[in-house]
C-alpha cells in the first residue's frame, strides 16, 4: 500500500492560484484507506474548496487511478466536467497523479492534493508502518522476514550497530533494533546459520531509477 497524507488546504489553493474551476480525482485503493482521497475525503475537499470561492465541476473516484485502464475510463466518463474546469486536483499517491497526468488528453494543469510518504502496511490497529523499500534485491529470505533495509535507519545488512543498547535502536530508543528481532526470529525458526552468513553490499543497480518491468 502506498501511504499519503493530504496537504493542507493552503498550499493546495496556492497551486491552483486564481483559476476557480476544479475537477478533482480520488482514489478508491490507497487513498481511501489513509482517508486522504476517498469519497467522503474528496467530498470534505469541495466544501473546503467551495468555501473558499472554488467552483468544482465534479470529482471522480477510479478504483486505482494508478491504473491506466482503470483512470482512463473514469476520465472519458467525465469528460464534459473536466472540460469545464480550468484545473484537475488530484488526491492520490505520485503514482496515481502521475497517471492521471499521462492519460488525461486535455491540456489541463494537474495538482497535487497529497503528499506520497511510503510503501507500508496497516496493523491491527490501524496504523501505517513502513515495512519495504523496494529496493529490487530482497534479502527476507535471510532475515527472517523482517527487513533491515527499511527498518534499521542505517540499513545495516550484517547485524546491529554498536549503538543498539539492550535491544534497543540507537537512533530511536521507543523502537527495538531490528537486528535483535531478525536475531530472535531466526533463533526461533532455527536458522541461525542465516545470521552467521556475511551478506554482500546491495546491489543497487537493481534499484537504478527510473525503473521499468513488461510481463
Amino acid at each position: 500500500m502506498i501511504i499519503t497524507r493530504q496537504k493542507d488546504l493552503k498550499e493546495i489553493l496556492k497551486f491552483i492560484g486564481a483559476g476557480t474551476r476544479v475537477f478533482i480525482v480520488g482514489c478508491g485503493e490507497c487513498s481511501t484507506t489513509c482517508k486522504t482521497g476517498g469519497e467522503d475525503d474528496v467530498k470534505k475537499a469541495i466544501k473546503a474548496l467551495e468555501a473558499e470561492g472554488k467552483t468544482v465541476t465534479g470529482y471522480s473516484i477510479p478504483s486505482a487511478p494508478c491504473v491506466a485502464a482503470k483512470v482512463k475510463v473514469e476520465l472519458t466518463k467525465n469528460r464534459k466536467a473536466i472540460e469545464s474546469s480550468e484545473a484537475v486536483l488530484v488526491f492520490a499517491c505520485g503514482l496515481g497523479i502521475q497517471s492521471v497526468k499521462d492519460n488525461l488528453r486535455l491540456d489541463r494543469p494537474i495538482h497535487t492534493g497529497c503528499d506520497t510518504l511510503f510503501m507500508g502496511q496497516v496493523d491491527s490497529k490501524n496504523a501505517f508502518l513502513e515495512r519495504c523499500s523496494a529496493c529490487g534485491d530482497c534479502v527476507l529470505e535471510l532475515t527472517g522476514t523482517i527487513c533491515p533495509v527499511t527498518r534499521c535507519p542505517k540499513s545495516l545488512l550484517n547485524g546491529p550497530c554498536g549503538g543498539q543498547d539492550k535491544g534497543k535502536c540507537e537512533v530511536d530508543k521507543d523502537k527495538d533494533c531490528v537486528w535483535i528481532l531478525i536475531y530472535n526470529e531466526l533463533k526461533k525458526q532455527d536458522k541461525l546459520h542465516l545470521f552467521r552468513q556475511t551478506k554482500p553490499p546491495k546491489d543497487n543497480s537493481k534499484s537504478a531509477k527510473p525503473r521499468s518491468l513488461s510481463v
